[in-house]
């Protein structure tokens, strides 16, 4: 099984990032006439290179880790060239920053499994609207009743002995999940997504080492590793299968909580009339407004 704490030493990270990208941006992302086969999938390097206005050799010395100090303005260059979204922009930019540079990196500290307490007074005050707390790697901190009357018979909340809830472990590992979630592939790239981002700040972490070692031993998150996801939706909606009401479709609202141990409050709300029923059946509590009509 491979070792998460040390299959992506820090200092790899930005060399690792790179080559995920570029393996992943086809040449008609940017442009480029595809010639047909290709040995690798996605960009060669010396498409890169010459894209971004840099050497095949400097680029080579950066996909193996060789070079840690590359400028702001080649970072720029390569994000423009293989087209990075904002957030990937961003994360590379950190990683720029943080490799060779460790000292200018903020100190390390423990993840934080816990939330403040008016935090959860918030989640209480919330009800009947179901909303949760999830840390930076999918641990589901806290909760309300209305989401627990959701997510209970769903297993989301099921757990081990002293350790909390885990929507990634949940969407990888639980036998009810691709039931649940009528698109899990969506739902696994996100998760996915969610821990890759969340690694390059909580590696040091025991609680995060464990809980990547454990799923690196399935090939659909080795998979989604390797590639180096970046990105979640923090608005949107999605589709749950109930097994006690059956379909919801509900409407997300992920709001960032102003500390740093990268928690976030999320919200859901019923997207049409059948969830509305459907919620209230299972919280007990009066139909929510639909989201159209409480934006009216």
């Amino acid at each position: 099984m491979p070792d998460a704490s040390r299959a992506v030493p820090p200092r790899g990270e930005l060399a690792a990032f790179l080559r995920a990208r570029r393996e992943h941006t086809a040449p008609r992302d940017v442009g480029l006439p595809d010639s047909g086969r290709r040995r690798t999938p996605g960009l060669r390097r010396e498409e890169v290179a010459t894209l971004a206005g840099v050497s095949v050799d400097y680029l080579v010395r950066l996909e193996q880790g060789r070079d840690l100090h590359p400028s702001a303005d080649v970072l720029l260059a390569l994000a423009d060239a293989m087209r990075l979204t904002e957030e990937e922009r961003r994360h590379l930019f950190f990683l720029g920053v943080k490799s060779g540079n460790e000292a200018l990196c903020p100190a390390q500290v423990a993840l934080a499994l816990d939330v403040a307490p008016t935090v959860a007074a918030l989640l209480d005050a919330l009800d009947p609207t179901p909303a949760f707390v999830v840390g930076p790697v999918a641990d589901v901190l806290a909760w309300n009743t209305s989401w627990a009357a959701v997510a209970g018979a769903l297993g989301l909340l099921d757990a081990a002995p002293g350790t909390p809830p885990n929507l990634a472990r949940y969407v990888f590992r639980h036998p009810a999940a691709r039931s649940v979630f009528p698109e899990w592939r969506s739902a696994a790239d996100e998760q996915a997504g969610r821990l890759r981002r969340a690694f390059t700040h909580w590696a040091h972490d025991e609680h995060v080492q464990d809980l990547v070692t454990e799923l690196r031993g399935g090939p659909e998150f080795e998979t989604r590793w390797n590639a180096h996801p970046i990105g979640e939706k923090r608005r949107g909606t999605k589709r749950l299968h109930h097994p006690e009401v059956g379909d919801l479709h509900v409407a997300f609202e992920v709001l960032e909580l102003p500390d740093d141990a990268e928690q976030q409050l999320v919200t859901w709300l019923p997207a049409d009339d059948e969830t509305a029923a459907r919620l209230a059946a299972l919280t007990g509590a009066p139909r929510l407004r639909l989201v159209h009509e409480a934006r009216a």
